[in-house]
């Protein structure tokens, strides 16, 4: 009778539990595309640094990128290496300069966003996609809810409608993180600056899917 009780007493507070935990995670997806919303277009610089399971740094490079939502993005590694990877809402092209190679992708489902699509993406892909949890001021939290986007975690950091930094732990248990500076919000971006036609000597490789 006594555990029966307990029971009967514990199963409301885990309902109600559950039901906050809810709420909670919506508020902070809510908090999120607020903070997008006001990101329409952004461009700057970036260092991202990469670090093993043994916390030591891989690799360090530097360069720009630009992003216009929804579904626009351009980064541009300067250093080490020469790369671009550059998408608009139906493809998303790399082109490695040093190898002299073009791939095409078309963009990938809802379940699929990469970081960067994730900061250009739509308020229905984020909704159905993510958990999101707020973990401080403008810190935010994503985990993939299905598909393989690549990573387990994401999380980024925002403020005044600027993200400063992200961080992303891969399917691997690697950690990368990007720090980002001389940010411009107001630079005139179209979809035009982000148009892409691979260079006549490259390899070229397309997918469709």
């Amino acid at each position: 009778m006594m555990r029966g009780a307990m029971m009967k007493t514990w199963m409301p507070f885990l309902g109600l539990m559950l039901v906050c935990c809810g709420l909670r995670a919506q508020d902070a997806t809510d908090k999120l595309l607020e903070a997008l919303d006001g990101m329409q277009e952004l461009q700057g610089s970036f260092t991202q640094r990469q670090y093993g399971q043994n916390g030591v740094l891989l690799v360090e490079s530097r360069g720009r990128f630009k992003l216009l939502r929804p579904g626009y993005f351009a980064w541009e590694i300067e250093v080490p290496d020469s790369q671009l990877i550059i998408a608009d809402p139906q493809w998303v092209w790399h082109y490695d300069r040093d190898l002299e190679t073009v791939t095409r992708r078309p963009v990938a489902g809802q379940a699929n966003m990469s970081p960067l699509q994730v900061l250009g993406g739509d308020e229905e892909a984020l909704r159905e996609g993510y958990q999101v949890m707020e973990e401080g001021e403008g810190v935010f939290a994503l985990t993939p809810l299905a598909g393989d986007p690549g990573f387990r975690r994401l999380s980024l950091k925002i403020r005044g409608f600027l993200v400063e930094r992200m961080e992303i732990l891969d399917n691997l248990s690697q950690r990368v993180t990007i720090e980002f500076g001389n940010l411009e919000v107001d630079g005139g971006l179209s979809a035009q600056d982000f148009s892409f036609v691979p260079p006549e000597d490259a390899d070229t490789f397309y997918y469709e899917q």
